[in-house]
């Protein structure tokens, strides 16, 4: 009898052995790979379809027989805008996990946040989104633009005749380290184009802000003093109410443009643009854009939208950092087939160079050395079904300047990433 208990009990403890081998042979046949974006709180509007691009894209390459013969692995955190949670859920992407790579973040203040884990843990984001510059982390592949990709560019062209010959400037953002960072950029640009200081206003509103009476009065009164533009880098849902006083008060682009650079196809999802036609957004892509590659990619959003059952579906769109976010993903499933691993030591070396065929019509390169795409610049004037026609755009893709020229000192630091702790 004991005799047949041993035996029992040795063939149940190889029975688990073999299910732990099992299931560790599985968890080894897929790579983990972490989407880090607020699904919840002030910055929803703008991150929930970043998640879901990066879910559709994960399935595109699993389709194609996934990455070095292994499927990928989403794992879907939310930091519920949260700043100091970004770094928790980072840090548990990371050493709980174990996740490859990450992709996610939206505000500077998120990648701020999560920056010092990523360094210290030796992790790899991709990060999708426009931004102030000022930073190159061998930690960090930056997917979005640097200032002289999309700011820069976009009060040229106000300045321009073409756009109006804009002579006084109203800068208007979220309080936090992007809007703060890119006005202390362009308000440099612009003495450099002998603008004066009292042809320059700027105003913060916290995130989550929703009562614009006052500032949209302020910007009409301002405007009577010359040519005025409105350089807006409001994030989140607050776009919504600002842009609904804009129409409230009949504030229209031909007396006085707004140009937004946190403003995409998604935000104006929920609003009535009618009164904003002619309103003007500065990004890299825009889903009006006409090509092959776009085509496609419009498509099988609306079509993973449908299949997927996601909110309002029907009106699904495409904009820039979901491009970008799509980019990210297949340049990074790209190194990791060429380092034949998901080491990120390997992977960062096989991502400089790498190439792309990308919706906005042009192959994207990411720089061997600075961890930027070369992108193209395009300006998108709103039309009134919520989409932009492209008013001007480069010939071909821009390298980024991530430390812009317009602030002292930046022509002394390195142009290769480096830690920043």
């Amino acid at each position: 009898m004991q005799r047949r208990s041993l035996i029992k009990a040795f063939t149940l403890s190889a029975s688990i052995a073999a299910m732990g081998l099992s299931w560790t042979i599985q968890a080894a046949e897929t790579i983990k790979v972490g989407i880090l974006h607020s699904l919840s709180g002030t910055m929803a509007i703008s991150e929930t379809s970043l998640k879901d691009m990066a879910l559709m894209t994960i399935d595109e390459i699993n389709a194609k027989g996934g990455v070095n013969g292994k499927k990928l692995e989403p794992v879907v955190v939310d930091p519920a805008s949260n700043w100091p949670l970004f770094a928790e859920k980072a840090r548990q992407l990371l050493t709980q996990d174990k996740v490859a790579v990450v992709f996610g973040c939206w505000t500077s203040v998120s990648r701020k946040s999560v920056l010092p884990v990523f360094e210290e843990l030796n992790g790899l984001l991709f990060y999708p989104v426009q931004y102030e510059g000022e930073e190159m982390s061998p930690n960090v592949f930056y997917t979005g633009a640097a200032p002289n990709q999309q700011a820069i560019p976009a009060v040229e062209y106000l300045m321009s005749e073409d756009g109006g010959a804009a002579k006084r400037f109203f800068l208007l953002g979220t309080d936090y380290v992007y809007p703060r960072t890119t006005n202390k950029i362009l308000r440099a640009f612009l003495h450099s184009k002998g603008v004066q200081d009292k042809d320059i206003q700027e105003v913060y509103t916290p995130f989550g802000h929703a009562d614009y009476q006052t500032i949209v009065a302020d910007i009409k009164k301002f405007s009577a003093g010359g040519k005025t533009a409105v350089i807006s880098t409001v994030n989140g849902d607050s776009n919504v109410p600002f842009y609904k006083e804009l129409g409230n008060q009949g504030l229209e682009a031909t007396e006085v443009p707004v140009v937004a650079f946190s403003v995409g196809e998604e935000e104006l999802r929920g609003i009535d643009t009618k009164p904003l036609v002619g309103n003007l957004a500065a990004w890299n892509y825009f889903e009006s854009v006409k090509n092959p590659e776009n085509s496609k990619f419009v498509a099988d959003w609306k079509a993973y939208a449908k299949a997927k059952n996601l909110p309002n579906y029907s009106t699904a769109v495409t904009n820039d950092p979901m491009e970008a976010t799509y980019v990210g993903i297949h340049m990074w499933a790209q190194a990791v087939e060429k380092a034949g691993s998901t080491d990120v030591d390997k992977v960062r070396e096989a991502m400089g160079g790498q190439t792309f065929k990308a919706p906005s019509g042009f192959t994207l390169t990411m720089d061997k050395t600075n961890h930027h795409l070369h992108k193209p610049v395009m300006i998108g004037e709103i039309q009134d079904d919520g989409q932009f026609n492209v008013v001007w755009k480069t010939a071909e893709p821009i390298r980024a300047q991530p430390w812009s020229p317009f602030i002292p000192g930046n022509d002394k630091k390195p142009d290769f990433a480096v830690r920043s702790n």
